[in-house]
Formats: C-alpha cells, structure tokens, sequence
C-alpha cells in the first residue's frame, strides 16, 4: 500500500469498517454499552452516535453548528452526538448502521474520516476486549495521512522527529529514533492513545508516549 489511494479506495474502506464494527456490536449487553471507551469520557454507545453524527453531517450544516457555538468544538460534538443517539442502544446501533455506506463529511481528505472510523472503532474495542484489527490496506492509509498531517488530530506532531516502522505492513515514515510495531498501534498512538504504547517498541517508543500523555 502505497501513500496514494484514491477516494473512491478510502471510501470503500471506510464502508467495510464501519460494517464490521456494527458487527462485532451486535451482541452487547447494556453494560457493554455504557462501558468507557478510550475516548475521553464518552461511552461505547456515545462513541457510535459520534460516528453516525460525523457521517450525516456536511459542510454546510458543521459550519452552521460551529459557528452556533462560536467554535467550541466539545460542545458541537456534544450536541451532534446527542442529536444522533437512539433512545436506547439497539435504536443508536440501527441508526449507525443506516450510514455505513455513507461518504458525506464537513470537509477534508476521506482518509481523515476512514481515520475517525478507525480510531474510534478501537477506542471500542479494546476496552471490551474485541479481538478484530483492521485490515493492514486500511490502516496503512490513515497512518501514512496522520504522519503527515494534523488534522481531527494532532498526529503529525506526535509522530515528528520519530522514525515509525510497522512490523505487520508497508508503512514506515519520518527521521529519528526508532518506533516499531502494529500499524494499528501506530495510528492509534498518533491519535493519543497512550494504551496502545504498550504494543510499541524501540528507542522512541519513550518520546511517543510522553506525546501521547502530554
């Protein structure tokens, strides 16, 4: 997987994510559902209808939200996640699932929300202990854009003055000292998640983490 994949690719990844995460919720209890994620203080039901606000959202409407609460962007995600949560976790999952095909987004590089979907996708599943990675196509994409841009996250400054190699796939970037492991450790360690430091070794791995917990 090469740094240049085309939209309709990112797309076609994004939609494959989003299904199999929809998939691997399916079965939740309700404890499941109100368990944490790794996002902030959101819960795994918060996390999903986040999702399904970003992809029925476009440019037009994010900018009318933002501009309603003069750029506080925790409250327009507050309100836009309040927006799309079901009254009860089967009515959020369904809802979720009626926009697993969708391509809309504000704005930007479909790579930055194949990202918001990956991202998230782990944010839920590593508390509740899902054993599912992402294909290695995908994940290579989103860790070649997050070391290159921030963008919903501040990946590239995390990332800058590293030497990133994954030890599953294509992907290595940037000068330094040394980082290595999962691909999906690496992304997710670009968009601060320190738990996922754990899976990385190496000479940087220290400076990562440190970045990750600033």
């Amino acid at each position: 997987m090469t740094e240049s994949v085309d939209s309709a690719t990112l797309w076609s990844f994004t939609h494959s994510e989003r299904a199999a995460l929809a998939d691997d919720l399916a079965g939740l209890s309700r404890a499941q559902w109100v368990q944490p994620s790794l996002c902030g203080e959101w819960s795994v039901e918060d996390v999903i209808a986040h999702l399904t606000a970003a992809a029925s959202i476009g440019r037009l409407r994010w900018l009318t939200s933002v501009l309603g609460v003069r750029f506080d962007f925790d409250k327009h995600n507050d309100r836009r996640l309040a927006e799309h949560r079901g009254t009860n976790p089967t009515e959020t999952l369904e809802r979720f699932r009626a926009i697993v095909t969708s391509t809309t987004a504000p704005f930007g590089n479909p790579a930055a929300w194949l990202g918001e979907v990956l991202v998230h996708a782990q944010d839920i599943r590593r508390p509740l202990g899902i054993a599912r990675t992402p294909s290695i196509e995908a994940t290579t994409a989103v860790a070649h854009f997050f070391a290159r841009k921030d963008f919903t996250v501040p990946s590239h400054s995390t990332a800058k003055n590293l030497r990133l190699e994954a030890t599953d796939g294509p992907f290595t970037a940037g000068e330094g000292p040394v980082v290595q492991g999962p691909t999906i450790a690496l992304v997710m360690a670009m968009a601060g998640r320190p738990s996922y430091c754990t899976d990385l070794t190496g000479p940087g791995t220290a400076t990562l983490l440190d970045r990750t917990t600033a």
